[in-house]
């Protein structure tokens, strides 16, 4: 009898057109810091809800008015709800309304019938960093919906990227309703039968992460107006200390009422600041991949510490010349400690070809797939499976690229370079710091990793966790004297080699800098660019508790600004303190505008190309005419051959009217402000 009664109640509940089922959304889960400050929290925004059945009776043009919303959009937007949601359910009508916005309908409500307003908690990020690393989150899509089995309704937000995405259950929390009595001016005045059918929400768990917002802020602050990526790891544990990748943004931009306006504009950003190059960059590892050669070589018998290599200033093996070295003198490679610190091409050239001709192996291509099996050991060519979407795998080539592009006759002379960290080999920044954890573990690592616990613990959350507990052995097994000759050798990199400026008193660093080149297509034209900056390190050498890994594209060589950028990093993180001298290097790099020139050009050709296509399909030709006069004629950069703009892929017109005519002069070249460490 109680269960009939119940469910009759439901059913009038159902029925009753003066009960509004109020959507109650929990707040997602708090993100801290290694030191628990909050670095992604909550604050409470209002959705504009429609239910299209009870639309009527109302002024329609006084509703646009007063919201600010064109006539038409009006129409299309409720029709979207009729489509996506159905008639008799609520919808979002317009997203995080501005508090301007909320106060004019709160006055004016009772004039809408069909129209009420819902509590949203929001993203807000106190300290303004880690945007790639956070993520953001957005109303769900058809697609999420269809992928969750309908465990989403519109209206609801999801996690889209980094760790939002990744720690989506455990963050997101559970929805409530209250149902709400509205009277006859469509107001809302109090709950149907005391709240006996309220389901309360359920706020998400928070995360405990290895960040330290100090140090995320000065990497990030150091990476403004540049393009590449910074990684800082805990050697000990996989921790990831700091992960910078630019060009940089403000991770406030994607909340708010401004967040689609900001989201177009930096999805048609030629730079791509959405790129988290830190696990998404390619980049060649050059000089700093030589202490993993070296290791390769010793694991093999192929060397001992003390092997030496006549080299007269370029390596002579294959006839041609190449590569050259910076040093002819015969004592800069007469072991394995002096080639790593003064960086012999030549020695490490020849290491290589003795790895991949070694005739224990039976030919070229059986020894270079044994040589790649190491890197691929070290996570070269494999995702090391951070706690972040979309990490890219690198490229470490297999044999058959070779076969296909020489047809099957091949040698080490013709992949040499691979020795020096160049040819075809691709890492990213993550790669590059995680090697340097193999080499101050002296042998193994943990996977990096940002979560290293969750609030409220929960059964379930092992399958996050566990995997970033297992240590992975790579090369455990190498004799200690073997380590000892690597980090002596990228000591002395730093006391008497190419990273001096790195030096810090009473820390032994171990470092290894590098330089890539740097190519793009431009103008149909292949345009040699600055050299990228490589740099990575590890610190103390004997106790190590942090290894750095950094790239700057186009910034020539890796000792002048990654190397500056890890001593900032180590100096804050070991001593809890930066020096005079590395804070003067912190204001310079801060303040440095290191975006690659071509980028500016690109940008200004495909603005203009979207223009003109927006502009003729509104048959203005007089605007397009004056656009491209006054924003795009003027503009030459002698550097770079001028040649008309090619044909591109035609956009769809919802993306030309997201940043176009507004937002046409906003370009990532312009310098962005700062975050204060």
């Amino acid at each position: 009898m109680n269960l009939q009664v119940f469910s009759s109640k439901y059913s009038q509940l159902a029925m009753d057109n003066a009960v509004f089922p109020k959507i109650v959304y929990p707040e997602r889960g708090i993100i801290y810091d290694r030191k628990g400050r909050a670095i992604l929290n909550n604050a409470i925004m209002f959705d504009l809800m429609v239910t299209p059945v009870e639309v009527k009776n109302f002024d329609t043009l006084a509703f646009c008015k007063l919201m600010e919303v064109d006539t038409a959009d009006f129409v299309k937007r409720i029709r979207d709800a009729v489509f996506k949601n159905g008639r008799m359910r609520p919808s979002a009508f317009q997203s995080l309304l501005t508090p301007q916005l909320q106060a004019r309908f709160e006055e004016n409500s009772w004039r809408f019938p069909g129209f009420a307003l819902v509590e949203r908690p929001v993203r807000v990020y106190p300290y303004n960093v880690a945007a790639h690393l956070l993520g953001y989150v957005s109303e769900v899509d058809k697609g999420d919906i269809e992928r969750s089995s309908n465990f989403y309704r519109m209206g609801d937000y999801i996690g889209k990227n980094g760790l939002e995405s990744h720690y989506e259950k455990v963050l997101m929390g559970q929805r409530g309703v209250k149902y709400m009595i509205k009277d006859n001016h469509n107001r809302l005045v109090g709950q149907y039968e005391n709240g006996i059918f309220d389901t309360a929400a359920i706020a998400g768990r928070g995360l405990r992460t290895t960040i330290d917002v100090d140090l995320q802020t000065l990497a990030e602050n150091m990476m403004a107006n540049k393009v590449g990526a910074v990684v800082a790891i805990d050697p000990k544990t996989g921790g990831i200390l700091a992960m910078a990748s630019g060009p940089i943004f403000n991770p406030n931009e994607l909340t708010g009422p401004d967040k689609g306006k900001n989201y177009s504009r930096m999805l048609l950003d030629v730079a791509n600041p959405f790129l988290n190059r830190a696990i998404q960059g390619r980049y060649e590892p050059g000089s700093t991949f030589k202490p993993l050669g070296a290791l390769i070589a010793l694991d093999e018998g192929l060397i001992t510490p003390s092997f030496g290599y006549p080299c007269p200033g370029y390596y002579i093996g294959c006839g041609i010349g190449k590569p050259k070295c910076l040093h002819s003198g015969g004592g800069h490679s007469a072991n394995l400690r002096n080639a790593i610190a003064f960086s012999c091409n030549s020695y490490f050239t020849h290491m290589y070809r003795l790895a991949a001709d070694n005739p224990q192996y039976g030919g070229v291509k059986k020894g270079y797939m044994k040589w790649r099996e190491y890197l691929n050991g070290f996570g070269w060519g494999n995702r090391l499976g951070v706690d972040l979407p979309s990490e890219d795998r690198g490229f470490i080539p297999d044999t058959s690229v070779y076969n296909k592009e020489y047809r099957g006759s091949w040698s080490s002379c013709t992949n040499l370079t691979l020795g020096i960290g160049q040819d075809k080999m691709g890492v990213t920044p993550l790669q590059m710091a995680n090697a340097m954890c193999v080499i101050a573990n002296k042998g193994y690592y943990y996977t990096p990793h940002f979560v290293k616990s969750i609030d409220d613990p929960q059964p379930e959350d092992t399958a996050f966790l566990n995997p970033y507990k297992i240590r992975h052995e790579v090369l455990t097994h190498i004799p200690e004297e073997n380590y000892k000759a690597v980090m002596d050798g990228m000591e002395d990199v730093v006391t008497n080699g190419t990273a001096r400026i790195v030096r810090i008193p009473n820390i032994a660093i171990c470092a290894k800098t590098g330089t890539a080149e740097k190519f793009t297509i431009l103008d149909g034209k292949k345009i040699k660019l600055d050299d990228n900056a490589m740099f990575v390190c590890f610190a103390p050498k004997d106790d190590p508790k942090i290894a750095i890994a950094v790239a700057v594209e186009n910034a020539g060589y890796g000792g002048t600004w990654g190397g500056p950028i890890a001593r900032v990093l180590m100096e804050k993180y070991l001593n809890d303190t930066i020096s005079k001298a590395s804070m003067a290097d912190y204001e310079r790099i801060s303040n440095t505008n290191k975006m690659p020139k071509h980028l500016k050009r690109l940008q200004f050709k495909t603005d203009s190309i979207r223009a003109r296509q927006w502009f003729e399909l509104r048959k203005d030709s007089s605007y397009i005419r004056k656009y491209i006069s006054t924003t795009v004629s003027p503009f030459n950069d002698n550097s770079l051959p001028l040649q008309p703009a090619a044909p591109v892929r035609p956009y769809s017109s919802q993306t030309w009217l997201a940043v176009l005519p507004d937002n046409r002069n906003t370009y990532s070249t312009q310098p962005v402000a700062r975050n204060r460490a």
